[in-house]
């Protein structure tokens, strides 16, 4: 059993849950209540230092950081390779869009977004910081180009963790309908990745929870 510790709300750990459904892993769920403290319990701090979410556990290894969790995951059970490929090359591309997303795209959420949401940095949305979303979309959408997938045409790790992140874009109500590649690659998705159900799901939640003053200021 592998123990999962997590918040719903967090697009990193909705990329995990959904590529465990598709590897067909059952996941030990512990909720982090980050309010109440959880993650700085004794108990936690002793499994993850850092005390951050997501956290895995299997079988008293731990792990955290989600792209780590995702290429562990991957690389010890994803025994025929459809989702992480052996191949060193084509493993490096997955690699890379997995990067693109926590450096990149990801992370321009958390430029313009975060400042808004957090009551210990809480400040008006930068417009300077959209500029960083845009160009992130904008090559998203060039990397899509001629491509179903985020990487070698095919259904890989990296599309779970880029659904997780667009669909937080979404739920956010940023536009990205001019990035006609990204519209389509994000259809196709979520038809076709499992768990996109409780990934939403999970997107709702943050809303309700973050989202509701800053989106009534738009």
């Amino acid at each position: 059993m592998l123990d999962f510790y997590y918040m719903l709300y967090s697009a990193p750990c909705r990329s995990i849950l959904m590529t465990a459904r598709a590897l067909g892993l059952e996941l030990n769920k512990k909720q982090v209540d980050l309010d109440a403290g959880d993650h700085l319990k004794p108990e936690f701090v002793k499994i993850n230092p850092q005390h951050t979410i997501p956290t895995l556990v299997d079988d008293g290894f731990a792990l955290w950081e989600s792209r780590a969790i995702l290429i562990y995951l991957g690389e010890k059970y994803d025994k025929d390779g459809s989702l992480y490929p052996k191949d060193p090359q084509e493993r490096a591309v997955v690699n890379q869009r997995l990067f693109f997303d926590l450096s990149t795209l990801y992370q321009s959420y958390v430029y313009y977004y975060y400042p808004q949401l957090f009551e210990d940095v809480k400040k008006p949305a930068d417009p300077e910081n959209i500029k960083r979303i845009d160009a992130a979309f904008d090559m998203f959408n060039t990397l899509l180009k001629g491509q179903e997938y985020a990487a070698l045409n095919k259904l890989t790790l990296a599309d779970f963790a880029l659904l997780a992140t667009v669909s937080t874009f979404e739920i956010s109500e940023y536009d990205f309908g001019k990035y006609p590649e990204v519209v389509r690659w994000y259809e196709n998705a979520k038809k076709v990745i499992p768990g996109w159900e409780e990934n939403w799901e999970g997107c709702e939640y943050y809303k309700k929870l973050y989202l509701g003053a800053i989106l009534n200021k738009q």
